[in-house]
C-alpha cells in the first residue's frame, strides 16, 4: 500500500458513509419524501473519496448529477447535506438546492448546474482567481463522460490551457450517458481523456474503483496545478449500479454487466480485502461499517424531523433588493 493505514481506513469509513448515505435517499426517494430527481453514485465510492481526500476546504469544488458524495466530504455539516436533499428548512440552502444543487461556498462546494458541461466552463473563474490572486488553491471539476461530447468542455480546456490556470477535471467515466454507451457516442471511447492532448493538457486514466490510484493520480494533478503547471484531467474508469436516475430501471443495460461490476469491482469490498491483507481485523472494519451507518441514519431523522421551508420564503435570494423591502412591498 502506499497509504498510511490509518488515511486508508479513513477513506475507508467515508466509501460507507456514501453508500449507506445513498442507500437512504434512494430508500425515501421511493417512499416519496425526497422531491425531484435523484442521481445516485452507488458502485462509484472510491472516484468520489479519493478526490476529495486529496483536495482541501479551500479548493474550489464543482460537483456534477451524482455529486452527494462530493458534498458529504467537502466539509459542510452532513445533516445539512442530507436535509437539503429533503428539501427541509435546515438544508444547506434552505431546501432550495434539493439533490442536484447542492451548493456550500464556505468549503468550496461551488454547486452544480442542470446544464451539462457547462461547469466546465464555470470553473474557469475559480481557476484564475487563485491564480491571478497568487493563491495555491485548486479548481476540480467533475464531469462524466458524455461531457466529452460537448462544446463547453472543449472551450474550456482551451483557455484553461492557454492562461496556464490551476484548473482539474475529474472525469468518472462509468460507461454511460444516461441511457448512451460511451462507444456509441464517442469516436475513441476507451480513453476519452486522450482529447485533452489537442490543447496540450497532461491527461493521466486509471482504475476508478481503486482508490489508491485514484488518490495517487489526484495527488499528482493538484500537486502540478499548486506548482503553477497548469490544467489537467484524470479519468477515472468506474460504473453505476443504479439506473440514470433512482427509479430508472435501466433495461438499456445486460444484467451481466451490472452483476459482474457488482461482483468484481466493488471499491469497497476490494478496499476492505486490501485492508485485511495489511493486518486490520474484521472486527475493527466491522465497526466503521456500522458508525458509517449510524451517522447516515442520525442524518435522515434530522431530515425528517426538520421543518418545510415557509411560504414567505419563495423568493428569498431570488432578487437583489433587501427581503425585508420585499415583504412590505417597496
Amino acid at each position: 500500500m502506499g497509504l498510511d493505514i490509518k488515511k486508508f481506513k479513513q477513506m475507508y469509513y467515508d466509501m460507507n458513509l456514501i453508500r449507506r448515505f445513498e442507500e437512504k435517499v434512494d430508500e425515501h426517494s421511493k417512499k416519496g419524501n425526497i422531491p425531484g430527481f435523484i442521481h445516485l453514485s452507488i458502485g462509484q465510492e472510491a472516484a468520489q473519496t479519493g478526490v476529495m481526500h486529496v483536495l482541501t476546504e479551500s479548493d474550489y469544488k464543482f460537483p456534477d448529477h451524482r455529486s452527494h458524495g462530493v458534498c458529504l466530504l467537502a466539509g459542510s455539516p452532513k445533516k445539512k447535506v442530507m436535509a437539503e436533499i429533503f428539501a427541509k428548512k435546515t438544508g444547506l440552502c434552505e431546501g432550495k438546492g434539493g439533490s442536484m444543487h447542492i451548493a456550500d461556498v464556505e468549503v468550496g462546494n461551488m454547486g452544480n448546474n442542470a446544464i451539462e458541461g457547462s461547469i466546465t466552463a464555470t470553473g474557469l473563474g475559480t481557476a484564475y482567481a487563485s491564480k491571478y490572486r497568487g493563491e495555491d488553491n485548486v479548481t476540480a471539476v467533475f464531469m462524466g463522460d458524455g461531457t466529452c461530447g460537448r462544446g463547453e468542455l472543449h472551450e474550456s480546456m482551451n483557455m484553461a490551457a492557454s492562461l496556464k490556470v490551476p484548473l482539474i477535471y475529474v472525469l468518472v467515466n462509468n460507461g454511460y450517458a444516461i441511457s448512451t454507451k460511451a462507444e456509441e457516442a464517442h469516436s475513441f471511447p476507451e480513453n476519452l481523456s486522450d482529447r485533452a492532448a489537442g490543447y496540450d493538457i497532461p491527461a493521466e486514466v486509471v482504475d476508478g474503483n481503486d482508490i489508491e490510484e485514484v488518490y495517487n493520480a489526484m495527488n499528482r494533478a493538484v500537486e502540478r496545478a499548486r506548482n503553477g503547471q497548469g490544467p489537467s484531467m484524470v479519468e477515472l474508469l468506474t460504473y453505476r449500479w443504479q439506473g440514470h436516475f433512482s427509479g430508472d430501471p435501466a433495461s438499456y443495460r445486460p444484467k451481466d454487466e451490472v452483476q459482474k461490476w457488482k461482483e468484481e469491482k466493488c471499491p469497497i469490498k476490494n478496499l476492505r480485502e486490501k485492508l485485511e491483507d495489511e493486518g486490520v481485523s474484521f472486527k475493527e472494519l466491522d465497526k466503521l461499517e456500522e458508525d458509517a451507518l449510524k451517522e447516515v441514519e442520525d442524518m435522515v431523522e434530522f431530515a425528517l424531523e426538520s421543518p418545510e421551508p415557509e411560504l414567505e420564503d419563495a423568493v428569498k435570494y431570488i432578487y437583489a433588493e433587501p427581503y425585508e423591502s420585499m415583504k412590505e412591498g417597496k
